[in-house]
């Protein structure tokens, strides 16, 4: 993959904007959440030349950011931002560029950096690796893998991910929202860790990780609502 100067990264549009959808996956919400300003639509592309482009208020993006970490997206954020150093522009444009957007397009993410853990972890971790094992063998036939699970304070938009080997998409570990489990019912956090492992479903049968058609397909034979929503600033829910 080459990576694009600044002058290519916000100019270059040509070709790209021909292959725009509108995201599935909530990223311009994300990104709002995170900062981003001054840009009235944003759009996905497939083109791997240039990951991004600004111009005349619309953003285009690879959609392969589409499961990019927080972090990630508030790189792309500081980058785009015309207020921030040089210095600090070209530092957020290298930590973006080394995302791992998959060769299909799709979002997929390496295994993030470790947390430390805190009390009532490994009680909470317990009862997920033990609600995957049920599911695995309600919603799957028990073929699903027994991955790590691990819970996440950096997620600040999201309330799950499935972390893939952008290499041989190989599912490495599923990750929960700490807000998440504070803050909604244990209903609610059951849901999201049957939605990932939709994808983790995905990634082990060798189809693509995204919210396509075999993942809609899958969601509703399982009964998971593809395109559930949840504000993690939400007032605590409680757990049940």
């Amino acid at each position: 993959m080459r990576q694009p100067s600044r002058a290519a990264s916000r100019q270059r549009t040509g070709s790209a904007a021909e292959q725009c959808f509108l995201f599935q996956d909530c990223l311009p919400d994300r990104l709002r959440a995170l900062g981003l300003r001054d840009v009235d639509r944003v759009l996905t592309h497939s083109n791997r030349t240039v990951m991004l482009s600004l111009h005349r208020r619309v953003l285009r993006i690879h959609r392969g950011y589409g499961f990019a970490p927080d972090g990630v997206l508030q790189a792309i954020v500081r980058f785009l931002s015309p207020r921030i150093p040089r210095a600090l522009r070209r530092a957020a444009e290298r930590e973006f560029l080394q995302f791992p957007v998959a060769t299909d397009g799709e979002g997929t993410v390496g295994v993030s950096r470790k947390e430390r853990p805190r009390p009532g972890d490994a009680a909470i971790l317990q009862r997920l690796e033990a609600r995957h094992r049920e599911l695995n063998l309600r919603h799957f036939g028990g073929v699903l893998s027994s991955i790590p699970i691990r819970l996440s304070g950096r997620m600040k938009t999201r309330l799950g991910e499935l972390s893939v080997d952008a290499k041989d998409s190989h599912a490495n570990e599923i990750g929960i929202s700490r807000r998440h489990v504070a803050r909604h019912p244990w209903a609610e956090v059951e849901h999201t860790l049957l939605h990932e492992m939709v994808h983790q479903w995905q990634a082990e049968t060798g189809r693509p990780v995204d919210h396509g058609p075999s993942f809609r397909t899958k969601a509703r034979e399982v009964g998971v609502l593809p395109a559930a929503r949840r504000k993690l600033g939400t007032t605590p829910a409680g757990n049940s």
